[in-house]
């Protein structure tokens, strides 16, 4: 439901803050006050088209901002469109705001997040229907017929048992689609998945074999620098001949030495231990390293395959994967789709098997779905003309149009090929005649104003329970009814409240009557310019609001509007 509103340099309003209760809330005063005006500032804010020409005379921008506290019957797919935004819903609240620039650029934010409008329009559609004057008419929107049948008709087993069959006849046909593209295709993918298979089974990569090339291509190509210092160090701890003492003969004569310390000193024994290991290993070194050097290999044929070996590498790395373990994976992938290929034919004919199956399961599922529709339309349009009659439209009709579309490729139903989707088989379309003697038409291009609106609300009426929108905005619905059915229109918003915030444009008495807020609006003139104001009424200040809209604020009108709160409150109470 809509919690606050807050307009700023919007047409004729400066700055207005409204903050609005559950139930049903209605907005009196004299035409031109600005009422309308917060309805197109509501429809502007849930996504609507903005116009440069909205922007108060001298201000740069009119800025508006909605908070919604989110319903539990929305909150899913509000999150979910919030999600697509990475934005999270905190707290069951969301905050709407647009902001329309006087050069004509227009701004949507969620959330303080700015968004694009079609995410605005997005969640706005799920918030709040705005009847008359509209485009936000969730009703006129062929698309939402099926479902509110639907919710209507309460026929979730039978949706369900649908939806499982729709979904395992859709598996086999996509795969009998993709194995038909593999068919078509099969030759040149053959030959293709041939070679790369081939290509890499061929060269036989190991892993870490690449680390190991390079390493070795390292030894390879600095043969004669390795070779050079190995001589050096042997050199140095050998020595090249007797004219200089090498270092293993010094570290041999300092361990003869402290052999000799330690026999007379045996505490340095540790010190002689220690000595004779480091000239032992000075001496295992030498000859380690003279090893290490007689496998020093000046080799450039060798050098070449690593090189070549290396390449072929990187090589298949590219074109198959960054890994060893990729390449050997597409490899693998390869044989597979080969061997798809091959059984295609066989494994197409299974599904054909299944598709042929599973086609006539779904189409008695469909038939079933689309006949449990048809008894749940004839109620409904009982119950909408019903509703009609008592909102002075009487001889109005109302009617479900059910199609179905022949399809060579849909379902067997009813001795006909019937097309068919996710959701059943029917093309659902609301048809009305608002008058006597016309004939039916399609809802979205019924009469405009009053008509329509009154319309609409007989329809939510019957649709209250199968419609999940929070907010519902009627604007001007009482144009070119009386006060008699003024009253039962008031009757009717009321007992939409209980599952709806319901927000009412109205200039008869008998229907804010019902109201559970009032909410006046005036304009004035403040040093020249008229300005929008707007505040709660309550007790007194309500009593005589409904009066003048009885006329004149006398005594008698007084007496009647007590008359008429009291007759809203009995009809409550019943």
């Amino acid at each position: 439901m809509l919690n606050e509103l807050h307009i700023e340099n919007f047409a004729i309003i400066d700055r207005l803050d409204l903050t609005f209760e559950s139930g049903f809330i209605v907005l009196t005063g004299e035409t031109g006050a600005g009422k309308s005006i917060i309805i197109d500032a509501v429809e502007l804010l849930l996504g609507g088209r903005a116009d440069s020409a909205q922007v108060r005379a001298g201000a740069n921008a009119a800025v508006l901002e909605g908070t919604f506290r989110v319903s539990p019957q929305v909150s899913a797919d509000v999150e979910m469109i919030l999600k697509e935004a990475e934005i999270t819903l905190e707290g069951g609240f969301v905050t709407l705001g647009r902001e329309v620039r006087v050069e004509g650029r227009s701004i949507c934010r969620v959330a303080g997040r700015t968004v694009n409008l079609g995410l605005l329009k997005e969640l706005g559609d799920r918030l709040v229907d705005v009847h008359g004057q509209s485009e936000h008419l969730s009703l006129l929107r062929v698309g939402e017929h099926l479902q509110l049948l639907d919710r209507y008709a309460a026929d979730e087993s039978l949706r369900e048992e649908y939806g499982r069959a729709h979904a395992e006849l859709g598996q086999v046909r996509l795969e009998l689609a993709r194995l038909s593209q593999i068919e078509r295709d099969a030759t040149r993918r053959t030959e293709l998945l041939t070679y790369q298979a081939e290509e890499i089974e061929a060269a036989a990569l190991q892993p870490g074999e690449d680390a190991a090339l390079l390493e070795e291509r390292t030894r390879l190509a600095n043969a004669e620098q390795l070779a050079g210092l190995a001589e050096r160090a042997i050199t140095e701890l050998a020595g090249a001949d007797d004219r200089a003492p090498a270092a293993r003969d010094r570290l041999a004569a300092a361990a003869q030495a402290l052999g000799a310390l330690a026999k007379v000193d045996t505490g340095a024994t540790d010190l002689n231990t220690e000595m004779r290991d480091l000239a032992e290993r000075a001496a295992d070194m030498a000859r380690r390293l003279r090893v290490y050097r007689e496998r020093v290999e000046f080799n450039p044929r060798r050098l070449e395959q690593v090189e070549e070996r290396l390449n072929l590498i990187r090589t298949l790395l590219r074109k198959y994967g960054g890994t060893v373990e990729s390449v050997h994976g597409h490899a693998a992938s390869a044989r597979r789709d080969l061997a798809t290929i091959q059984h295609a034919e066989e494994r197409m004919r299974q599904l054909q098997e299944e598709e042929a199956q599973r086609l006539p399961g779904l189409g008695d599922v469909g038939e079933r779905l689309s006949q449990a529709r048809r008894e749940a339309s004839l109620r409904l349009a009982k119950g909408i003309e019903d509703e009609l009659e008592a909102l002075s439209m009487s001889g109005a009709r109302f009617e479900v149009a059910l199609d179905w579309q022949d399809d060579p490729a849909g379902v067997p139903a009813n001795g006909r090929r019937v097309g068919y989707g996710p959701r059943g088989l029917d093309r659902v379309e609301f048809l009305v005649a608002p008058n006597p003697g016309e004939g039916l038409k399609p809802l979205a291009k019924t009469a405009s104003g009053g008509e329509t609106s009154r319309l609409m609300l007989g329809l939510k009426g019957v649709l209250a329970q199968a419609d999940q929108t929070p907010t519902l905005v009627f604007d001007e619905i009482d144009q070119g009814i009386g006060g008699r059915v003024g009253a039962v229109v008031g009757e009717k918003l009321w007992r939409l409240s209980p599952a709806h915030q319901v927000l009412c444009i109205t200039h008869l008495p008998q229907l804010a009557a019902f109201a559970d807020q009032h909410i006046k609006v005036e304009k004035e003139v403040l040093e020249g310019r008229t300005l929008t104001r707007a505040h709660i009424l309550e007790g007194e200040e309500r009593r005589d609001e409904l009066a003048l809209m009885l006329g004149a604020l006398t005594d008698a009108n007084r007496r009647s509007a007590d008359e008429l709160l009291a007759q809203a409150a009995r009809g409550k109470k019943k």
